[in-house]
């Protein structure tokens, strides 16, 4: 990077670490350090929790699914603003007016100590293998940009957001939350506006998305009820539905936020913030990679977008081979470069049956590109031994680096990473509120002042921290990291979410029933995992569906013991 770049990322890296140190107040004791003292108004609350969400797996690996798959992964948050309403008039007040620090006291207040122990577990192990995906994305770019292995990258992301969730608090972290969603935004509109700067002339907005429709990019509704299917209106609306319940509403690094509103009608608000928001915001970060794609079909792109990837094959035993499969690319990028010239001249008449024709010769030619491409990733995984290897992580990484202008290469930079930071620095303080409140003051020290318990968080929040970088290094070859994450946790949620379904809306439910039926929905879905091909969306609904069943069968059966116990 020039050196403005650099100037840039320092600075701003250092304001935001800075400014996030500042935010102290009311942090000396437990409720202000974990809560705020529940002062955060209903808007900022509400960014805090998009935000948590729009990490920069949305900027690198939601792009890159663009990129590859079009907007049809938008469907994946149909659900969303009908679990926000559900939330609103379930969860929500039920966690607020109980005054509780984690979503998992309140299962010891309705069943017992060993169910909130085991679901709290749970959230510890989920929460913190997403954080490492999390931690994957910016060491990604970071490895591009340094020349670092990304251990070191991970590493040295994850060290500012220790640094002021250590000493900030929640309070450090929502209002960091703030300022990095409106960094996010911009560099989002300005990687599209250089994207679309880079198109011949004569070819516009309207010939650049109909070249990418030709592709089947802009195809948004997919009917099929096919539970392989990982993206179609049914997974969205229904399975979508399970998943968004169970994370923002029982997962402590969403509700950790809306708790510290200022009263429950806000703590609604700040929900319905994403459900306004949160679809249109998507269709933006995936619009941003369907130009990026068209972009790439009329300027050369890399033939594998890992530069360290290509550097290792061109230097190994499969050089021949990938020198052969380079030659091909350049043919192939060529004739579906020309393709695409004519279909968008076609496009400005109205002469429908040639404007068939160039839209079927081009998919053809860019069929015949991405097979080439398929061979490299395939010689790749080969000559490497990494089953899961694929460069869509770093089709947008390497687009900012190469195709940005010196000064916003080092504003989109300091985007990612700020971005990443500030959700691990959310996620960090939810996994250490868990693990103070729910186990340390919970099992091991249950007297202690303030200070003693805030002094545990932060060593927590370090341990985490490093927990999420070896994660990370991990993760980073695991394919797409925004389905990483999500797949991460589906293994999860849906199990947890039955639990919480148990104890608001399931009277007759017992402890036993409710530790029964999560042990019996964790089985369920680790079975549905390994031995099946159902889309891991399902996984939330099997899960949830199991947990109610099987907890509800053993509650009424524990039930009727006790009552023949008693009668005896």
């Amino acid at each position: 990077m020039h050196p403005v770049d650099w100037t840039i990322l320092v600075v701003f890296t250092a304001w935001i670490v800075y400014d996030g140190l500042k935010r102290t107040k009311d942090s000396q004791d437990l409720d202000g350090y974990l809560l705020a003292k529940r002062s955060i108004p209903w808007w900022a609350a509400g960014i805090s929790v998009m935000a948590t969400q729009l990490s920069a797996i949305t900027m690198i690996g939601t792009t890159g699914q663009g990129y590859n798959d079009g907007l049809r992964f938008i469907q994946f948050y149909f659900g969303l603003p009908v679990a926000m309403i559900i939330l609103s008039v379930t969860l929500v007040p039920f966690f607020y007016k109980s005054g509780v620090y984690t979503a998992y006291e309140y299962l010891e207040k309705r069943f017992d100590a060993k169910t909130r122990t085991f679901t709290s577990f749970l959230f510890l192990i989920s929460r913190g293998m997403s954080v490492g995906a999390v931690v994957s994305a910016p060491a990604v770019v970071l490895s591009l940009v340094l020349d670092w292995n990304v251990t070191a990258t991970a590493l040295a992301i994850t060290a500012p957001a220790v640094l002021y969730t250590m000493f900030g608090g929640v309070q450090a972290v929502t209002w960091t939350d703030v300022k990095i969603m409106v960094l996010v935004v911009f560099g989002l509109f300005a990687i599209i506006v250089a994207a679309l700067a880079g198109l011949p002339e004569g070819v516009g907005l309207g010939d650049a998305l109909g070249v990418a429709a030709s592709t089947g990019r802009l195809r948004t509704f997919d009917f099929s009820f096919d539970l392989t299917n990982q993206y179609t209106f049914w997974s969205g609306t229904i399975a979508a539905v399970f998943l968004f319940c169970s994370y923002f509403g029982t997962d402590q690094s969403q509700v950790q936020r809306y708790l510290t509103a200022r009263s429950v009608n806000e703590a609604r608000r700040s929900l319905l913030v994403s459900a306004y928001w949160k679809i249109p915001l998507q269709v933006l970060v995936l619009l941003l990679g369907v130009i990026v794609f068209v972009f790439y079909v009329f300027n050369p792109p890399p033939l594998l977008f890992s530069e360290a990837e290509e550097e290792r094959l061109r230097g190994s035993g499969a050089a021949p081979a990938y020198a052969v499969l380079e030659r091909e690319f350049g043919t192939a990028f060529e004739a579906r470069r020309v393709a695409a010239a004519e279909l968008a001249a076609w496009r400005d008449t109205d002469n429908a049956v040639e404007i068939a024709a160039a839209q079927e010769a081009f998919r053809q030619r860019n069929t015949a590109l991405e097979t080439v491409r398929a061979d490299a990733m395939a010689l790749a995984r080969e000559s490497s031994n990494q089953r899961a290897f694929t460069d869509v992580n770093y089709i947008i990484p390497t687009f900012i680096l190469t195709q940005l202008p010196i000064g916003l290469i080092g504003l989109l930079i300091v985007a990612i990473i700020m971005a990443a930071t500030d959700t691990i620095a959310g996620e960090l303080n939810s996994l250490s509120t868990a693990t103070v409140i729910d186990f340390y003051r919970r099992r091991v020290k249950p007297v202690a002042p303030d200070s003693h318990y805030l002094n545990v968080s932060k060593l927590a929040t370090g341990a985490w921290g490093l927990f999420a970088c070896a994660v990370a290094v991990w993760a980073a070859e695991l394919g797409s990291l925004i389905e990483v994450v999500n797949r991460f946790g589906s293994f999860f949620y849906g199990s947890i979410l039955g639990v919480f379904i148990l104890a608001v809306g399931v009277p007759r439910a017992n402890g036993n029933g409710a530790f029964v039926g999560l042990l019996a929905g964790m089985a369920s879905v680790a079975w549905v995992a390994s031995y099946t091909s159902v889309a891991f969306l399902w996984h939330n609904v099997v899960g949830a569906v199991v947990v109610v069943i099987v907890g509800l069968a053993v509650s009424l059966m524990t039930s009727q013991r006790s009552e023949v116990k008693g009668q005896t």
